[in-house]
């Protein structure tokens, strides 16, 4: 029985009453030495307790779908099948190269062991087993190339993408990263993404989005890879920014440039959405952080946050400070006062032109309900950078 869902959280609340309703049976009829009762009742006690505090954690993941599997939760998945180094990276278009920074989806590749997989490799694609994620979201599980990494990838498509008017469009991308610990499945389940866009993408109001939601979520023992390729550990970078997009250009009708392509997140999601999109500006046009951080050690678990010198160099001020030029890129970065708006200060005080920052003040808890409410007009504000074509 899956974590998610309603069977599983069915099964949860009936074992609460039944909980109490066999201490209250058995209360009187215990039996033997009085420390032998009292342990018992003891028992019962911490049962009847046990089962109301799983019942109330299942409807909180369920809500927030904070973990998507057992293996997530028990931090058993293995999704690191290696951690080969990685193929050296482009640099920028103008030649400057910039930190981390990695081809463009579709630009002309290095040389050498650099050289993307010449054949576009097909993906099987299915439905997402969450009754929380609409029907018209598709999962594939993918084996990254470049990374090592294996995941499944949550792809949803807008309502133009199979109008015979658009056959011969390639659309924009947006990948959306979630927090720590969070499942892939959580911007259309739980922050309702695609919900909330597609009337307003028919309506033109948002500009037509392919939307790429991949697993983050890759090492286990509660251990956080922070978006970074940490040698001997994890290729993070390298799947979310190379895999995951060739992915989707060997698959669906996705624009290659650059200028077409944005990646988005909340929470620790934000804060790899800001080192990303900065990091790449050969590959991303605009980040949206709600709600994030720039120390890579502000999240505990964190690989990146525990390595000085991992930590300094994927802080997104340290990226602006020290990129050879400042990059191409447009951020978006929103937070309540302690929780992430005095970051995005801190990012729009060091960018130059011809990157800009939009710093949003926002109120309310750090919640998805927060974020949720933002989309609508974070993705108008993306439709501005990167507009109906």
């Amino acid at each position: 029985m899956q974590l998610t869902g309603t069977p599983f959280f069915v099964c949860t609340v009936i074992l609460v009453p039944i909980s109490i309703a066999v201490a209250m049976v058995l209360w009187g009829r215990v039996r033997g030495p009085k420390p032998v009762r009292v342990l018992s009742r003891l028992a019962m006690l911490v049962f009847c307790q046990a089962t109301a505090v799983i019942m109330v954690f299942v409807m909180v993941n369920n809500a927030n779908l904070i973990y998507g599997s057992w293996d997530d939760l028990l931090g058993t998945g293995k999704h690191v099948r290696a951690v080969p180094v990685v193929p050296p990276a482009d640099p920028a278009p103008n030649g400057a190269p910039t930190a981390g920074a990695t081809p463009a989806p579709g630009a002309a590749a290095p040389a050498g062991d650099a050289k993307p997989p010449a054949n576009k490799v097909q993906q099987a694609f299915r439905g997402v087993d969450d009754p929380k994620v609409p029907g018209d979201v598709q999962k594939t599980d993918l084996k990254g190339q470049l990374s090592g990494v294996d995941g499944e990838v949550l792809v949803w498509l807008p309502p133009q993408y199979n109008d015979p008017a658009f056959k011969d469009k390639k659309f924009p991308v947006v990948e959306l990263i979630p927090g720590y610990p969070g499942s892939s499945s959580t911007w259309y389940g739980t922050l309702k993404v695609s919900e909330q866009l597609k009337p307003l993408m028919q309506q033109g109001k948002v500009a037509p989005f392919i939307l790429v939601s991949p697993r983050t979520l890759l090492l286990g023992n509660r251990t956080d890879a922070g978006c970074t390729d940490v040698p001997g550990k994890v290729n993070a970078d390298t799947w979310l920014t190379r895999d995951v997009p060739q992915m989707i250009l060997d698959n669906f009708r996705a624009d290659p440039s650059a200028d077409r392509w944005a990646i988005a997140g909340y929470s620790a999601g934000a804060h790899c959405a800001s080192k990303l999109s900065l990091a790449h500006p050969n590959r991303y046009r605009a980040g949206v952080s709600l709600s994030g951080y720039n120390d890579p050690a502000t999240e505990k678990d964190s690989l990146v946050g525990k390595d000085p010198a991992l930590r300094e160099a994927n802080n997104p001020v340290n990226l602006v400070k020290h990129a050879a030029q400042p990059p191409k890129v447009a951020l978006y970065v929103s937070g309540n006062k302690g929780d992430g708006y005095e970051d995005g200060q801190a990012i729009a005080s060091a960018a130059k032109a011809p990157t800009t920052v939009q710093v949003v003040e926002t109120t309310g808890p750090h919640s998805s309900d927060v974020w949720k409410d933002m989309v609508p007009g974070v993705f108008e504000w993306l439709t501005g950078v990167i507009p109906v074509q």
